[in-house]
């Protein structure tokens, strides 16, 4: 398989890297620029756990190839937080929490910021609907959804 030079708007930087032809922005963030936050779930968009945003969109990395949002904004968790410190959607899942075992937590926080973007006063049902995509494998999502509504409130 050959590599290409991809030029990619990560978290607001400009990078550059090699990659495979066929390569997963799932593998090119973890693997290439150490995004770790970004993680590895199903490995075919069922489980939301991978959920970046590309323009502002949630996006599942674990079925998106690389070199489809090459000049695109994409923004993963870590770029929410500034200077160490939690963002105000990070911060509601750690006190309410909505964190559980952490593993899907970078994916419903993507997800929710997605939807606070758009929405600045969101239903549970919108809520409900934004976070669809994402399997939470401990909890029955309560605190997940309180999480995102103390986020509201936090922003009132």
């Amino acid at each position: 398989m050959s590599t290409r030079a991809l030029h990619l708007q990560v978290n607001g930087r400009h990078r550059s890297v090699a990659a495979p032809d066929g390569a997963l922005l799932l593998e090119v963030l973890r693997e290439q620029l150490q995004l770790t936050g970004t993680k590895q779930g199903c490995d075919g968009g069922e489980c939301g756990a991978c959920t970046v945003l590309v323009d502002g969109e949630p996006r599942l990395a674990c079925i998106t190839l690389a070199a489809s949002v090459e000049g695109r904004s994409i923004e993963t968790i870590e770029s929410l937080g500034s200077h160490g410190r939690l963002s105000e959607l990070q911060r509601a899942f750690h006190e309410c929490l909505g964190t559980q075992c952490g593993f899907c937590t970078p994916g419903m926080v993507m997800a929710a910021e997605a939807l606070l973007r758009r929405e600045t006063k969101p239903t549970e049902a919108q809520i409900r609907e934004a976070l669809s995509g994402n399997l939470c494998r401990c909890t029955g999502y309560v605190k997940i959804i309180e999480s995102v509504q103390a986020a509201v409130e936090a922003k009132r």
